[in-house]
């Protein structure tokens, strides 16, 4: 009795799964649209992206009041060098790893969570001219703000970080220091 408990539960389970892997072609069509459109394989870029910055920061902490200006710049072109060659090195692996993941993980969440219907709306939404106008005017508009913004608090905010600078750069040279 227990065998045939547990064989019924991995033909359940395995029913299940044929089930989810089974997608129509028109929902299939649909979220490959919307995977073009999406460009989901930059998460893995952007895994990249956050370590390597956290070091360029790192560095340039590291490197400010311990050396000379000039020494500073030469080092963090030489730092940047080397970050230019990691992308150059790991960008295409990250991205063919996750193009041969991505059938095998999101196209079943979207194929299971999205209807017919909502996958339509999601390809509406990402092809929209207006969307596309949108992001286009985004840099200019980050640009237009943070200007305004420096600008604007400028007068206030200098000030405070200077000294900001200056206190750590002096809680720093205490610690360096013998």
């Amino acid at each position: 009795m227990f065998r045939s408990v547990i064989a019924m539960f991995v033909m359940s389970l395995a029913a299940s799964a044929n089930a989810q892997a089974t997608i129509s072609p028109a929902k299939e069509q649909l979220i490959n649209r919307i995977l073009l459109s999406w460009h989901v394989e930059n998460i893995g870029i952007t895994m990249l992206q956050d370590p390597v910055n956290e070091s360029l920061r790192q560095s340039r902490s590291l490197l400010q009041g311990r050396t000379s200006a000039e020494k500073q710049e030469a080092t963090m072109k030489e730092i940047a060098e080397f970050a230019k060659e990691f992308y150059a090195e790991t960008t295409p692996l990250v991205r063919t790893s996750a193009q041969k993941l991505i059938p095998s993980t999101v196209v079943p969440i979207m194929a299971e969570k999205f209807s017919e219907e909502e996958l339509k709306q999601i390809v509406a939404l990402l092809e929209s001219p207006v969307k596309k106008k949108f992001e286009s005017l985004i840099p200019e508009m980050q640009s237009a703000l943070g200007k305004k913004i420096a600008t604007d608090t400028g007068p206030a905010i200098d000030p405070k970080i200077q000294n900001l600078k200056q206190r750590i750069g002096l809680s720093m040279r205490a610690a360096i220091a013998p």
